[in-house]
């Protein structure tokens, strides 16, 4: 049983599955569902288009550049039939993808660390910006002193972002 891949957004294509389209210089060019064939018959660049795992991988979305894609890549050598390396290739195929779960959720992890500082500045900004629509006194008050502690933090912040800016 064979997988291909589409062409145009890189998905598995299972067999008795897609559409194949032939060029008239042979060319072959599997695709997995009609959307994709229409997309590469109105010349879109799958980098360009959004759902794509091109464009995944090109905006940073998806691990790149790693090891583990290296035993994925197809090779076209027919090897004699042996039990034991059939069990050792398979013991390989388990932790192989182990390694790139785990290094992938690594990956995915260290992204959203930025987003969530991001976010928290957010929200603390958003709190400071209506802090009137506190209903609770004792909310504002908190507030208020968190503000004021802050207050000379951001002062050499602010600093030494005018001085970084300077240079």
């Amino acid at each position: 049983m064979r997988l291909e891949k589409c062409f145009f957004c890189s998905s598995t294509i299972y067999p008795g599955h897609g559409t194949m389209f032939v060029r008239n210089d042979s060319k072959v060019f599997r695709f997995c569902r009609s959307k994709c064939h229409r997309n590469f018959k109105m010349k879109r660049n799958p980098r360009k288009v959004r759902w794509t795992k091109a464009f995944r991988k090109a905006a940073g979305k998806e691990l790149a550049m790693d090891t583990t894609f290296e035993f994925e890549k197809r090779r076209n050598v027919p090897v004699r039939y042996d039990r034991d390396l059939m069990q050792t290739t398979l013991l390989a195929m388990k932790r192989i993808r182990e390694i790139r779960e785990r290094r992938e959720t690594q990956f995915y992890k260290n992204r959203m660390k930025a987003a969530k500082e991001k976010q928290i500045k957010e929200i603390e900004t958003e709190i400071e910006r209506n802090i009137s629509l506190v209903s609770l006194p004792a909310a504002r008050k908190i507030a208020r002193e968190q503000a004021e502690k802050l207050a000379p933090v951001k002062a050499i912040k602010e600093d030494q972002d005018a001085k970084i800016a300077d240079e």
